[in-house]
């Protein structure tokens, strides 16, 4: 079964460092954008960042000069490298072969997708403690 398998959410302090890593299985990343989205304030589904075909960075202004969206040599796995992580970024983590802010939330989007064809991984918890 095709899928995306996330890792590497956890605890950390505030100023603390987390790498979360989306892993495709049964597919290939160059077929598709992808992106890393979390629960917004207002209930949206926010695209904290986001990789396309051709290699087309995104940031969210929250995150910028913080997270690094990355990939491996086998372009197996994605990867957000997060760092000076704040109380806010506390959020669940979904990682997807979608790049696109829909302001819609992430259980409606999530569906969405996959019946798009894409890929919606099982989310990664993120804590920051102040």
């Amino acid at each position: 079964e095709a899928q995306l398998v996330e890792s590497g959410g956890g605890s950390v302090e505030a100023g603390g460092a987390l790498r979360l890593s989306c892993t495709a299985s049964g597919f290939s990343f160059d077929d598709f954008d992808m992106g890393w989205y979390r629960q917004g304030p207002r209930n949206e589904c926010e695209l904290v960042s986001s990789i396309t075909r051709v290699g087309h960075l995104y940031y969210a202004e929250s995150v910028k000069g913080r997270f690094t969206i990355s990939q491996d040599d086998a372009k197996t796995t994605r990867y957000l490298q997060m760092n000076n992580l704040k109380p806010e970024d506390t959020n669940v983590y979904y990682c997807a072969t979608f790049a696109v802010n829909l302001h819609v939330a992430c259980d409606a989007l999530s569906p969405m997708v996959t019946g798009l064809g894409g890929y919606w991984g099982q989310g990664t918890q993120v804590t920051v403690s102040s």
